[in-house]
């Protein structure tokens, strides 16, 4: 079992700037990638970030360059860096989690969401 708790969101103004954190406790030495999905009111969720093992990142294309994720192993946390903020960057966050285990399937973990809101 893994947990996962978010924090950092809140009320920004356009162009301003985030950041997001995840804390993991349990089975983390199972976690094989973490990543930020981010669900907006009326539409899908949608991947925002993930980082997997050795580091490797990919991006949405609706916030490369503005966003950054990252991870300290020591921490057992991950963040998400949010600069230059638009309106349409306004949704719950969730930070997930896989979980692989040889033999079995994988599992995702999901934290509870925080809000972010970017208005003026």
């Amino acid at each position: 079992q893994v947990q996962l708790v978010e924090s950092g969101g809140g009320l920004v103004q356009p162009g301003g700037s985030l950041r997001l954190s995840c804390a993991a406790s349990g089975s983390i030495f199972s976690i094989n990638a973490m990543g930020w999905y981010r669900q907006a009111p009326g539409k899908q969720r949608e991947l925002v970030a993930a980082i997997r093992i050795g580091g490797r990142t990919n991006y949405a294309d609706s916030v490369k360059g503005r966003f950054t994720i990252s991870r300290d192993n020591a921490k057992n946390t991950m963040y998400l860096q949010m600069n230059s903020l638009k309106p349409e960057d306004t949704a719950v966050y969730y930070c997930n989690a896989v979980e692989v285990v040889p033999g079995l399937p994988e599992v995702d973990y999901w934290g509870q969401g925080t809000q972010v809101t970017v208005s003026s």
